[in-house]
């Protein structure tokens, strides 16, 4: 498959881009999380201890997410946390794998997923396009907010409070997909991500992708344009406030990314487009030929493990 991998998405960075931004933020932080956190036995084991965590994000929706740790004593020490974040279509997994690594793991579930959809459910299809004119209502101004609460979270003193041994100093992030997507977001806006791994990233170069490929989920933007094509500037010009691509450049943590080649969901051409914009200094990105939109997963498991192992420690 020949791939461009000097290819420059053609998106601009809005002159106002870190102010809306800013404004953003200062509307999440003065929202009161409002924790709850209840161990679930049903779901735990002899090895690891599971919890149902809520939260309050952006405009008070409720949010909810998964936190499992290994089963610890007392007396153990804090150990570093993984932030899981989730794909597009696919609802978040408790995320035993790694308590079984020697982890914590946070594993979001943003507005609209499972258990996060009370106050806010345009669907699947949908989320991608829901209110894609307007910058100030655009599905993603709350999904990026989500995130962002939910460091927030992991970095307040909550769970020393509920018992619960994580170390806060020690926030790592990780997600493939659209979960790669929001990986790039968490790590450009909250400097408490001391590493990231994203794989086959979405988010990233939205208007170069609907026209290098044509699958789902970015396909519903074009389903989108043929029927409003009057309003391309108004999808594009909102699109350039949520785009991967104008984060990457405040991204200074370490961060690996893992590419398939033959990706057809997130065109490889906008992987490599954004590694080249990160501007941190330790970032490597590993490329899997013959592989799709799984970018290898099963060959970069343990890639991404030593990666945690050496920036976070167990």
């Amino acid at each position: 498959m020949n791939i461009n991998k000097n290819y420059t998405c053609k998106v601009v960075k809005p002159e106002d881009f870190d102010l809306f931004w800013v404004d953003v933020l200062d509307d999440l932080s003065q929202v009161d999380l409002k924790p709850e956190i209840i161990h679930d036995d049903l779901r735990s084991t002899k090895d690891i201890d599971i919890y149902q965590v809520f939260f309050n994000s952006l405009n008070n929706i409720r949010i909810s997410a998964w936190l499992a740790t290994p089963v610890s004593k007392m007396s153990d020490k804090p150990i570093p946390v993984i932030l899981q974040l989730p794909g597009y279509q696919n609802d978040p997994l408790i995320p035993k794998y790694w308590p079984l690594n020697g982890y914590a793991s946070l594993s979001l579930n943003h507005r609209g997923k499972v258990r996060s959809r009370s106050e806010f459910d345009p669907g699947y299809p949908g989320v991608l396009t829901h209110n894609i004119t307007d910058r100030n209502s655009y599905s993603y101004k709350g999904i990026y907010s989500d995130v962002w609460a939910s460091i927030d979270l992991l970095s307040s003193n909550y769970f020393d409070l509920a018992n619960v041994k994580i170390d806060s100093n020690r926030i790592g992030v990780a997600g493939s997909s659209q979960g790669g997507g929001l990986t790039i977001i968490a790590a450009a806006m909250r400097k408490e991500i001391k590493a990231a791994s994203c794989g086959a990233p979405y988010l990233c170069g939205y208007m170069d992708a609907i026209q290098l490929t044509n699958t789902y989920p970015y396909q519903e933007i074009n389903d989108y344009l043929n029927l409003y094509p009057a309003q391309l500037d108004d999808v594009t010009n909102t699109l350039a406030y949520f785009d991967g691509m104008n984060f990457a450049d405040k991204i200074t943590c370490p961060i690996i990314m893992n590419v398939g080649l033959q990706d057809n969901v997130c065109p490889p051409e906008t992987a490599y487009a954004i590694f080249e914009k990160i501007i941190s200094k330790n970032k490597k990105i590993y490329e899997y030929d013959g592989y799709g939109h799984d970018a290898g997963r099963h060959l970069h498991d343990q890639v991404t493990l030593d990666f945690f192992e050496y920036n976070l420690g167990k």
